[in-house]
């Protein structure tokens, strides 16, 4: 339409030639930006090719600035080479791994859950507690992120030492569940408020209680942002460093923990924590894709802001 427009009127030329640039501009900076926040993974992954004297010159392009080679991922006993021999470093990594998923998985799961009965509870009826109301209470959920998680370390080491679940999963769990239920309730309670209550009267007029209009009228509707809200949380738990290094040892350690621990006597073993990285980000990564649909609803629906 617009470019039959331009071509109506010849004279007008220039406008034609600023609404292309316009457009090469907005392109341009789209493609610039999705550049910056994928060079990290691009830097992460090529890292795990390089030999020491090609980390340390910041060469960029495979087989031009240097020759790729499996270092960093012998080193995890995930080469070619050595995939399918025995591997205590593989060993490790996968029980790692096996911890990262249950933990976050479980984690998020019992978040969104809960978070999502508190939302819908906090969109949909009045509370009172003492001089608090709904929006009042909404704040206090949120003002507990405040915090700097190491102002919590002393008080959770001693309750997980009397409680018994020092380097547990169980005890990841508890705590990964609270510290990412303040902000699944903020998400679900905006996803909630933007669904018309007249669905909800009208099923309750067709005979449904209030927990079977919740389950077959306003949880579809809220499924999007309840997915978002999962991702999100899903990821704040998986990347999660400090308590599962002050409340693990041996038993229970994470993926980041493992990452953070390739030192030694002679330095940063960066190949190798490079290839530890990519291998731990890779989850995300699918879920992030398969999941893609439901993201963009949530955020389209407003469910993350």
């Amino acid at each position: 339409m617009t470019d039959q427009i331009f071509h109506d009127h010849p004279n007008d030329r220039p406008a034609r030639l600023g609404w292309y640039a316009s457009r090469v501009a907005i392109y341009g900076m789209l493609l610039l930006w999705a550049a910056i926040c994928l060079f990290p993974i691009y830097w992460t992954i090529t890292t795990s090719f390089k030999a020491a004297p090609d980390v340390m010159k910041g060469t960029l392009i495979p087989w031009v600035d240097f020759t790729p080679k499996w270092l960093g991922w012998k080193s995890l006993g995930l080469s070619p080479d050595t995939i399918g021999s025995e591997s205590t470093v593989r060993q490790e990594f996968m029980v790692r791994f096996m911890n990262s998923t249950v933990i976050s998985l479980t984690s998020s799961a019992a978040a969104v859950i809960l978070g999502s009965l508190a939302a819908y509870g906090l969109s949909r009826f009045s509370y009172k507690f003492l001089w608090m109301r709904n929006p009042d209470i909404s704040f206090f959920f949120l003002s507990q992120l405040i915090l700097p998680p190491v102002v919590l370390a002393l008080p959770f080491l001693v309750l997980y030492k009397e409680l018994a679940l020092l380097d547990t999963r169980i005890g990841l769990i508890l705590l990964y569940t609270l510290s990412v239920l303040p902000i699944v309730i903020w998400i679900m309670r905006d996803q909630f408020a933007g669904i018309p209550h007249e669905l909800e009267e009208a099923a309750l007029v067709d005979g449904l209680s209030i927990w079977g209009a919740f389950l077959t009228i306003v949880l579809p509707i809220a499924l999007p942002g309840m997915v978002a809200a999962f991702i999100l949380s899903l990821v704040l738990t998986w990347n999660e460093y400090f308590f599962a290094a002050l409340l693990t040892s041996t038993h229970a350690n994470t993926l980041p923990v493992m990452v953070a621990s390739q030192t030694g006597s002679q330095g940063i073993s960066w190949w190798s924590m490079a290839a530890l990285s990519f291998a731990a980000i890779i989850p995300l990564i699918i879920i992030g894709v398969l999941l893609e649909r439901y993201i963009i609803k949530g955020m389209a629906a407003g469910a993350v802001k």
